[in-house]
């Protein structure tokens, strides 16, 4: 993953404006929907959800700058306080290639033979006394996986630490594909690429579980991937539970005389009729046209989008326009605020 300034095409000190308009200008032209030819599409408009999933939050970006976090968001892991245990132990947290972020727990320490851990007195010695109250190497524990036994400076496992072996990751897709559904390729961190089915009406949040594709390790059954799925922010579109909300630009004519305008959909355009004498922050209702509803089926099985007018106003001065208005404001005076005052 690109430094995620040099994926905005922005300067480290860029105001969070500026992030905000190159988000939208480069989702726009590299959206895979304006880009159905290109197999490539998706991952470029991943990678540009992911840097403006740091660069648009303040707190993210604030640990970005710091070193705190790598472009892909992800801690950076700085290893354990004090020390600890030969290539990781409970709770470790490894990064690995492709974007992918993933935590293990070890099935028995380094050393191990077919009675588990065996060795000395030292570090592990008063780690063990700290987690049991300065019993270790005493006699502790008689059952299998009861944990240490024998005399002073000699530490012997009945069985081995059970082992996990699942692997953690996160994918980011595009809301079309969270909707639709699709198939990811995607490169875990052990390496393996593997091809991803993506249901259609997955939800932020839900997790995909691949079996047996996560790490493995003698005696044990080979662990399972479980990818978590995160919805990147669309550059119309925003969810809100079932339903998706569009901010519509129209003119000021369209909401004076009323017009018919195309809105987008995620299955296609479609048109919207405007009434004359139409205010800005109106909302209108297009049904059946939002998110999948889970568990309901037919034309019941969807949430709705709520298109909201903003009226937009020519960039430059028009001073037709402004005599016009002037000339309005003479014959026909009004204030909206007076319940206000």
């Amino acid at each position: 993953m690109r430094d995620p300034y040099e994926v905005l095409g922005v300067q480290r000190g860029a105001s969070a404006a500026a992030i905000k308009s190159a988000y939208r200008k480069l989702a726009k032209k590299h959206h895979p929907d304006a880009n159905k030819g290109d197999p490539k599409a998706a991952d470029r408009f991943a990678e540009l959800n992911t840097a403006n999933e740091i660069l648009g939050d303040e707190d993210k970006r604030k640990q970005f700058d710091r070193g705190e976090i790598d472009a892909e968001g992800k801690p950076k892991f700085q290893g354990f306080e004090g020390g600890g245990f030969p290539g990781g132990g409970a709770g470790a947290r490894r990064a690995g290639p492709g974007g992918f972020e993933y935590s293990f727990r070890t099935g028995g320490a380094p050393g191990a033979g077919t009675g588990g851990f065996t060795g000395g007195g030292g570090a592990f010695e008063d780690i063990l006394k700290s987690m049991f109250g300065g019993q270790a190497g005493a006699g502790m524990g008689s059952g299998p996986g009861m944990g240490p036994r024998g005399g002073a400076g000699t530490f012997e496992y009945d069985t081995p630490f059970a082992a996990d072996l699942d692997l953690a990751v996160t994918m980011t897709v595009a809301l079309e594909e969270a909707v639709n559904g699709a198939t990811r390729r995607v490169r875990l961190p052990t390496g393996k690429e593997l091809n991803v089915k993506i249901p259609a009406g997955v939800t932020a949040g839900q997790q995909i579980r691949l079996k047996g594709q996560g790490e493995t390790a003698p005696g044990h059954r080979p662990g399972d991937v479980l990818i978590t799925v995160n919805i990147a922010p669309h550059p119309y579109f925003k969810i809100d539970g079932n339903d998706l909300r569009l901010d519509l630009p129209i003119t000021l004519y369209e909401a004076v005389l009323g017009a018919r305008v195309r809105v987008p959909t995620l299955d296609g355009a479609v048109q919207l009729s405007i009434p004359k004498n139409t205010s800005s922050g109106r909302t209108f209702r297009l049904k059946g046209k939002g998110m999948p509803i889970k568990g309901v089926q037919g034309a019941d099985g969807f949430g709705d989008l709520f298109a909201t007018t903003r009226i937009v106003l020519p960039d430059a001065n028009d001073a037709e326009l402004e005599a016009l208005m002037e000339k309005w404001r003479d014959q026909h005076p009004a204030n909206p605020r007076k319940d206000l005052e």
